[in-house]
C-alpha cells in the first residue's frame, strides 16, 4: 500500500525517471555495438561494454546532452524572474506580483551578531537553490563534455598518429564549441516555440497550457 501511494504521489517523477533509465541504457548497448562494429571494420579490438560505459567516446555523448539540458532549464528558471511574455502560460503576469515574490527574511546587511549573517546567508542559498543546484548540474557536465571528448579525440588522434591535446586544448577547440552549441540552439528554439505557441494553443489538463473551458469541480464532477 505504502509503494503504491509512493508511485501515485510521485508518478511524475517516476515516469520520467524511468524513460531516462531505458533511455541512457538504451543508448549504451546501441551505442557500445555501434562502436565494436566500427572496430571491427578497422581491425582492432573490441571494448567490453565496462569499457565502453567508461570510455570517452560514451562520457562525451551523455555529457554533451545533459550540458545543454541543464542550461536550458537554469536559463529559464533564471530569464523568467525577470523577463515577460505576454500571454504566455509560463511567463509572470506583465502587471504584478506571484507568490513567489517574497522578501528575504533575514538580511545580511541589517544582521547585528554573528549567528544572524549565518542565517541570512543560509536563508540566501536556500532561496537561490534551484538555480544554484541547476547551474552546477551544468558546469559539472560541462566539465566532462570537455574531459570526454578530450579522450575521444585522443583516442581517434593515436590511431591516425597525429597530436594529442589536453582537456583545456580540447575545451578551447572549434570542435568542443560545436557540439555545444548544436545543443544549445536547438535547446533555446524549443523553450521559445513553447513560450509562443502557448500562448494561443492549449493542452487540456497540463500545467504547462493555460486552462481550456470551465473549470472541473471534483465535488460535482
Amino acid at each position: 500500500m505504502k509503494i503504491r501511494q509512493f508511485v501515485h504521489n510521485n508518478s511524475l517523477a517516476v515516469a520520467v525517471f524511468s524513460i531516462f533509465i531505458l533511455a541512457i541504457g538504451g543508448m549504451s548497448i546501441t551505442g557500445w555495438l555501434s562502436n565494436n562494429n566500427s572496430l571491427e571494420e578497422h581491425h582492432q579490438t573490441q571494448l567490453s561494454y565496462a569499457s565502453y560505459v567508461t570510455s570517452g567516446e560514451f562520457i562525451e555523448g551523455v555529457f554533451e546532452n545533459w550540458e545543454s539540458e541543464f542550461l536550458q532549464m537554469w536559463a529559464l528558471i533564471i530569464l523568467t524572474k525577470y523577463l515577460r511574455q505576454k500571454g504566455s502560460a509560463d511567463s509572470k503576469p506583465l502587471r504584478g506580483s506571484m507568490p513567489q515574490d517574497t522578501n528575504p527574511r533575514y538580511s545580511i546587511i541589517g544582521a547585528k551578531n554573528w549567528q544572524q549573517r549565518k542565517k541570512a546567508v543560509k536563508h540566501s542559498m536556500y532561496g537561490h537553490s534551484l538555480g544554484l543546484v541547476m547551474f552546477l548540474f551544468f558546469a559539472t557536465s560541462i566539465l566532462f563534455h570537455a574531459i570526454g571528448g578530450a579522450a575521444a579525440y585522443n583516442q581517434e588522434n593515436i590511431v591516425h598518429g597525429s597530436e594529442t591535446v589536453s582537456v583545456i586544448g580540447y575545451a578551447t577547440s572549434s570542435q568542443f564549441w560545436y557540439e555545444s552549441l548544436q545543443n544549445w540552439q536547438s535547446e533555446f528554439l524549443a523553450i521559445g516555440t513553447l513560450l509562443v505557441l502557448s500562448i494561443k494553443l492549449r493542452e487540456r489538463g497540463s500545467p504547462e497550457s493555460k486552462p481550456v473551458g470551465k473549470k472541473f469541480d471534483h465535488k460535482t464532477g
